[in-house]
């Protein structure tokens, strides 16, 4: 029994070795299986980037035309410009003299009828023998040539009771002694002062309480 085991243990043993002498082990060299490597010639990158391609440089000849081409449309629009402005110049200069005469005409036209009313007087208060009549046609002659005025945009200063204004007025004579409510005041006004459209064109000329 004993020398029954013992053959074919050596007989385990032979078939062993034989199988392992006939068998190649395959050796990895370290890159995964299935993965493709980078060929050294390889065309891809050349194919798939595309190369932009740039415009033709122009000539010299070209270049220099449509510079001149710039130019002269430049020098065009300066000369429209220029004549626009002098065309803007000279129509404003006929606006203001247009506006001086006009504003000249109205205010003319506008004291025409004082002159008719101070013509038409003359002659009565020569011959009147009515102060009063006279005084008040007078006065109504004077009321209609302030309405004239006022139509004008002239207005006279208010001077009565009012306080000195240097804007205003122009102290011609100062009146001393006068009640403290009355210092620093216009006690009377000398010569009327006139604003045109509430700008002063005369003083008005007035004794000042001190």
């Amino acid at each position: 029994m004993a020398d029954e085991l013992k053959d074919k243990e050596e007989l385990f043993d032979t078939e062993s070795t034989e199988n392992t002498e006939g068998t190649e082990i395959p050796v990895s060299d370290g890159s995964p299986k299935g993965e493709n490597t980078p060929s050294q010639d390889s065309s891809v990158c050349g194919d798939s980037v595309a190369t932009d391609v740039s415009e033709e440089e122009k000539t010299p000849e070209e270049l220099l035309a449509m510079a001149r081409a710039e130019i002269e449309e430049l020098k065009n629009q300066a000369l429209y410009k220029q004549a626009e402005f002098e065309n803007y110049r000279k129509r404003t200069i006929k606006e203001k003299a247009d506006l001086i005469l006009n504003g000249s005409k109205t205010a003319v036209t506008a004291l025409l009828p004082i002159v008719d009313d101070l013509e038409r007087a003359l002659p009565s208060m020569k011959k009147a023998e009515d102060v009063a009549a006279v005084t008040e046609g007078v006065e109504l002659i004077y009321q209609k040539f302030l309405k004239a005025l006022a139509g004008l945009g002239v207005k006279q200063i208010e001077t009565e009771g009012k306080d000195f204004d240097v804007d205003l007025h122009e102290a011609i004579a100062q009146v001393p002694g006068v009640p403290d409510e009355q210092k620093g005041r216009v006690i009377d006004c000398v010569e009327r002062g006139y604003t045109l459209n509430d700008q002063v064109i005369r003083h008005a000329k007035v004794a000042v309480g001190m």
